[in-house]
C-alpha cells in the first residue's frame, strides 16, 4: 500500500472520534425479554471501566454518552462521582441523554401530552440535563421522544407539534454557549399509529423553530425499509442541519444490530456524503458520531470494539474516493465511471492501512484479539457473575 494512501487513511484515522453509549455494556434486550450475560456492567464505574478498554484497543472512543435516570440517577448529586470516572478511566463525559419515554407519566406522551403538567415534568427534567451537560462540559443534550399515539382520532396531531414547539423552544433557551440540542426522530415505535417526530423533516422543522443551537441527529435503524439515509445526511448538510448519529445496523426495523452488520455499504454512502461535502466546502463537518446498539446476543465489549473497527475501515475506505475525478465524472453525467469510482474506494482493503496506523499510534494491531488475551474478560466476569445471575431477564 503506497505512502499516499498511508497519508490518506492515517489522517482520517486521526479525526474520527465514535462515542460510545453507556447502556451498550448493560444488559439489555427486546420487548420479549433479555439474555443475561455474565460480564454485563451493572455499575456506572464499571460502565467506565469497559469503555476504557474499547478505547485503548482502538485509539477512537475517547467519550462516554451518559443516560441521566439511568446513570446519574441523583442528578447533579452525583457529578462528582462522573467526573471521578472520567479522571480515573481517563474517559470524558459525552453527549447527555434524557429519559422522558421510561416514567409511567409518559404513557401517553412526555412534551406531546395533552396534560400541562406533564409536560412540565418533561421540559424540567431536559433542563435538568442541560445542567448536568454543563456541569460536566458536555456539548450535545440529546433527547429522544417516544411520543406518539396507536389508534386514529384518539390524540391531536397538530396541538401536539404546537406542544413540541413550546416546549423545545423553552429547553434551547436554557441552553449555553456552545450546547447544542440534537433532535431525534424515529417514525414507530413505541407508538404505532403515529409518532410526534417520524422523520428527518419534522426533526428539521422543530430543530429550526427551536433555535441556532439545535440540530438533528440521524439514528440510522430509525426508518422505513430501504430508505436513502444518505440522501436524508446530504440535504442536512446542505442546510447546516446536520448534528451527529447513532449508529447501528438494521435488517427490518429498528434491530440495534451492529455497525455495518447487514449492509456495509449504506455505512461507507453515509461516509463519502460527509467526506465529499468537506472536501467541496473546505471544511470539516461539525457531527457527533454515536453508537447505539443492543448487544442482547454478543459480548458487550467484544461487539463494541467490533463496530468501532469497522467504522474505522469504513471511513477509511470514504476517505480514499477521489473527490475530484467524481466531481468530474458527475458534471458529465459519465454514469458507470462515476459510480466505478465511487464503487472502487468501497472495495479497497485498508486493513493493512489502518494496521499501519494502529502502530504509528502504539495501538494493539489486532484489537480483539489484544482484548481477548488481556485477560480482563476472565476478571470481570469473576467479579459480576453473581450480580448478573440475580439480575431479571423478563420485562412480564
Amino acid at each position: 500500500m503506497n505512502d499516499r494512501v498511508l497519508e490518506i487513511v492515517g489522517d482520517a484515522l486521526d479525526k474520527l472520534n465514535i462515542e460510545i453509549p453507556s447502556w451498550g455494556f448493560a444488559n439489555t434486550g427486546t420487548r420479549f425479554g433479555k439474555f443475561i450475560q455474565a460480564t454485563a456492567a451493572t455499575t456506572i464505574e464499571e460502565k467506565f471501566s469497559d469503555a476504557a478498554q474499547v478505547n485503548a484497543m482502538t485509539g477512537a472512543s475517547k467519550t462516554l454518552a451518559l443516560h441521566v435516570q439511568w446513570d446519574l440517577p441523583n442528578g447533579m448529586q452525583d457529578i462528582h462521582e462522573i467526573e471521578r470516572l472520567a479522571n480515573k478511566y481517563k474517559i470524558r463525559p459525552g453527549s447527555i441523554n434524557p429519559n422522558i419515554f421510561q416514567n409511567q407519566e409518559y404513557k401517553y406522551g412526555s412534551c406531546g401530552n395533552p396534560d400541562a403538567k406533564i409536560r412540565r415534568m418533561a421540559v424540567d427534567h431536559i433542563l435538568d440535563c442541560v445542567a448536568i451537560a454543563e456541569a460536566l462540559k458536555s456539548r450535545d443534550v440529546s433527547p429522544w421522544f417516544a411520543d406518539g399515539s396507536n389508534y386514529p382520532g384518539t390524540q391531536n396531531i397538530r396541538q401536539r407539534i404546537g406542544y413540541f414547539e413550546e416546549c423545545l423552544a423553552e429547553i434551547h433557551r436554557a441552553l449555553k454557549p456552545g450546547q447544542r440540542l440534537l433532535i431525534e426522530y424515529k417514525p414507530f415505535e413505541p407508538a404505532f399509529y403515529h409518532t410526534d417526530i417520524a422523520d428527518w423533516g419534522m426533526a428539521f422543522l422543530l430543530a429550526k423553530n427551536s433555535g441556532p443551537q439545535a440540530y438533528v441527529l440521524v439514528d440510522t435503524g430509525h426508518h422505513y425499509q430501504a430508505q436513502n439515509i444518505e440522501q436524508i445526511v446530504a440535504w442536512l448538510l446542505h442546510h447546516k442541519m446536520m448534528g451527529g448519529f447513532h449508529f447501528n445496523d438494521r435488517r427490518y426495523a429498528d434491530d440495534d444490530l451492529t455497525l455495518g452488520s447487514i449492509d456495509p455499504y449504506q455505512v461507507f454512502r453515509i461516509f463519502h456524503e460527509i467526506r465529499m461535502f468537506e472536501w467541496e466546502t473546505k471544511s470539516t463537518a461539525d457531527i457527533a458520531y454515536m453508537i447505539d446498539q443492543s448487544h442482547n446476543l454478543k459480548d458487550k465489549i467484544e461487539a463494541m470494539i467490533q463496530t468501532v473497527c469497522t467504522a474505522q475501515e469504513l471511513y477509511a475506505r470514504a476517505a480514499l474516493v477521489d473527490h475530484e475525478r467524481l466531481a468530474s465524472l458527475q458534471n458529465k453525467c459519465a454514469l458507470v465511471d462515476a459510480e466505478e469510482t465511487l464503487r472502487g474506494a468501497f472495495w479497497v482493503d485498508v486493513r493493512e492501512a489502518v494496521r499501519e496506523w494502529r502502530k504509528s499510534r502504539n495501538l494493539p494491531l489486532d484489537p480483539m484479539q489484544e482484548f481477548r488475551s488481556s485477560g480482563y474478560m476472565e476478571r470481570i466476569k469473576a467479579e459480576r457473575s453473581h450480580r448478573n445471575a440475580q439480575a431479571s431477564a423478563s420485562y412480564a
